[in-house]
This record gives C-alpha cells, sequence and structure tokens, in this order.
C-alpha cells in the first residue's frame, strides 16, 4: 500500500520554500507515495507547475491571520484523505497544519523550518515550541537555522537537516543580446545581479549604494535587481536621492529568470539573514561567482574565497573592494566557479533531496507498524 503524503504550505507563490516543496512533491516516487499538496492561503504560479505534473491540490482558503474556519476546512480534509503522513513548511502551515493534522489523529506529524525568523514575536515562538513537542521531527535546510529555533527553546534533536536542492534548467538559453534588450541595460556593461523580493530582510539599500561606488570607478557596471515587493518605492527613492538611478535597474517580478542570470558578471546577496538561498545555489551551479552578507544559512553556500566570496554584513567597503578583485582577478573568477560548481553537484543535487524525505518517511512508517 502506498504512503499518503500531505504537504502542506501557506501559497503557491514563487519563493524557495515553494519551489522546494514542489519538487519534493514531483520527486516522491510514484509508486511508493501517493502526494497532495495543501496551500493554506492562496495559489500562485506554483499552481501551473504542480497541474501540469498532475500532483492534486487543496486549498484551505485562510482569510487573515486568524481563520478557525480555515483551521475547521484543514482538520475536515486531513479526515476525509486520512493521510499517513502532514508535512508542514513555514509557519502560518507548521500552525495550522500541525494542529489541524494533530487533531484529526494523523499518525505522522512533521514540520519543516526554512529561514531564520527574527520577526517572529514571543507568541509565536510559544507556538513552535508547543507544536514541537507534539511533532515527530522538523526538517530544516540549514544549521543557522537549527542554532536559531535552539536558541528560542527547540531542542537540536529535533531536527533533521536536509540542503536544499537544485535542478539544471530546462529552459532555451539567449543571447546576451536578449538579454540586455529585455532588461532594458547596456549588454556592453558588466551586470551585477540580485534576485529576491524588495523588503528589508534582503539588505539591498547597502547594495544599492555600493553600486554607486562601483559605477563611479568603473563606469562599465550595471546593477539590476529582480524582485517585487513592498519596499520598492522606498528604495527607488534611496536610488534617486544618491544618484544612482542611472544605473540601478528595478526590473520588477520575472519569469524568465533562469535565462537571464547566466549573463550576470556576479551575483550579489546582502541579505541580513536567511534560510538557505535557491538563487545563490542557482547562480553557483551556472557559473556566475556569488558575493554574499556573511550570515549563517550563506555560509553553508559560500566557503569563503573557495565557493565564493563573503563580506560582513552591512560592510560595503568589503563588497566593493571584492568585487573590484573579482573583476580583475581571471584566476580568481574561475577558480571560485570551478569549485562553486563542483559543490553544488556533489551536496544539493535533487536526488539527495528527495531521496533523504524518503527515507525519514519510510523510517516513520516503519516506526510506525
Amino acid at each position: 500500500m502506498k504512503c499518503k503524503v500531505a504537504l502542506v504550505i501557506p501559497t503557491l507563490d514563487q519563493g524557495g520554500a515553494e519551489k522546494q516543496l514542489c519538487l519534493l512533491a514531483d520527486g516522491l516516487p510514484r509508486e511508493l507515495f501517493e502526494t497532495e499538496v495543501v496551500s493554506i492561503t492562496r495559489s500562485g504560479p506554483r499552481e501551473v507547475w504542480l497541474r501540469e505534473r498532475d500532483i492534486p491540490i487543496y486549498f484551505a482558503e485562510k482569510r487573515g491571520k486568524i481563520d478557525p474556519f480555515a483551521w475547521q476546512r484543514l482538520r475536515q480534509h486531513f479526515l476525509k484523505t486520512k493521510p499517513d503522513i502532514v508535512h508542514t513548511w513555514l509557519f502560518a502551515a507548521n500552525a495550522y497544519g500541525r494542529s489541524a493534522a494533530i487533531s484529526a489523529h494523523v499518525p505522522i506529524v512533521v514540520g519543516s523550518e526554512r529561514s531564520v525568523d527574527p520577526w517572529k514575536k514571543s507568541s509565536q515562538f510559544w507556538i513552535d515550541r508547543f507544536l514541537a513537542h507534539r511533532t515527530k521531527k522538523i526538517t530544516t535546510n540549514s544549521t543557522g537555522v537549527i542554532d536559531f529555533y535552539v536558541k528560542h527553546g527547540i531542542p537540536n534533536d529535533y531536527f533533521s537537516l536536509i540542503p536544499n536542492a537544485v535542478t539544471e534548467s530546462a529552459v532555451t538559453a539567449i543571447t546576451r543580446e536578449e538579454a540586455a534588450k529585455r532588461l532594458g541595460v547596456s549588454p556592453e556593461r558588466k551586470w551585477i545581479m540580485s534576485v529576491g523580493r524588495l523588503w528589508q530582510q534582503k539588505g539591498y539599500k547597502d547594495l544599492i549604494w555600493t553600486a554607486e561606488t562601483l559605477r563611479v570607478f568603473h563606469e562599465n557596471t550595471s546593477y539590476i535587481v529582480i524582485g517585487e515587493g513592498p519596499e520598492r518605492a522606498r528604495l527607488e527613492q534611496y536610488s534617486d536621492n544618491v544618484r544612482a538611478s542611472s544605473q540601478v535597474f528595478m526590473v520588477g517580478e520575472r519569469m524568465d529568470v533562469a535565462q537571464l542570470l547566466p549573463h550576470a558578471s556576479v551575483l550579489w546577496n546582502g541579505s541580513l539573514y536567511e534560510g538557505q538561498s535557491n538563487v545563490i545555489l542557482e547562480a553557483m551551479q551556472i557559473g556566475v561567482p556569488v558575493i554574499a552578507s556573511d550570515i549563517p544559512g550563506n555560509r553553508d553556500l559560500v566557503h569563503h574565497r573557495k565557493t565564493g566570496l563573503l563580506f560582513p554584513l552591512g560592510d560595503v567597503d568589503s563588497l566593493a573592494r571584492q568585487t573590484n578583485e573579482l573583476f580583475r582577478d581571471d584566476s580568481l573568477r574561475a577558480a571560485l566557479i570551478t569549485q562553486a560548481q563542483q559543490f553544488v553537484k556533489e551536496n544539493h543535487s535533487l536526488e539527495n533531496m528527495v531521496s533523504s524525505h524518503v527515507k525519514l518517511y519510510q523510517q516513520w512508517m516503519k516506526e510506525r507498524r
């Protein structure tokens, strides 16, 4: 008999956690698992991807921060479908999904924490601790995430570490001229690129300032920011104030990142906190060198002067110096690219990520029997 697994997440947006969950849903062997994806709140671009692969989806349609009716719908759905395993990802799904699954007497309930979350209030950490004691395990992608939650009262041995996976792009490559046309930038310049939601966590203000510093000295760089979010207006105003707007291009959320990213000279990540960045992994895989803030999640991937470069959080002078060095030193660039690609191949394959989950699921099912 197949093991029935429900993978539960707040939305089907384009975020990193959503991508990893979808890769897992599609990767679980269909001869062993009957897999369903449950969205707590709403749909998003990932729904089309899942539908194309014939993966069932259920929407609990949660409204607002507290919605007892959505919780009840979720509980009734679990009572009806009788999953063997409910595996929830991110806070809203961890809270609603785990509690509903426990109430519906689902045999195996698992959580997943995907990022360091300093935004959480004491009440939310209390919920995390309360449900952790009633949960089989908590999967995560980063040692930094484990350390963060240990400090907030969840023991280390509650966690299972499974790194994010990256897959080879199946999209058709485009020329640099085509990429420049789509972005509205000069193909002759060096492109510094960042990809991610426009909010304070990502540290874009420091990156914009550094981009303007580099432009003054080099006069041949453009900084391209791919993403959308609530900080866009503030960042555009800041860019104007530091006179960087002529070579800072905020191009919004795009569906063709996989075609654009290979044309970047370097990927910048200035996050204040992270779990494990999908974009960093993707850049490393395709041969784009990475310079990232020196924080726990990034350190899992970027080993300084081996698989990339790290700069102290907020140190724009260090970021500028290291970017200059990367532009000047072709041997350093080549070494970083080679070592990064080898690291990704050995540690972040889709096969490894899926098989790690399969082993856990089968172990828990065996213990249950």
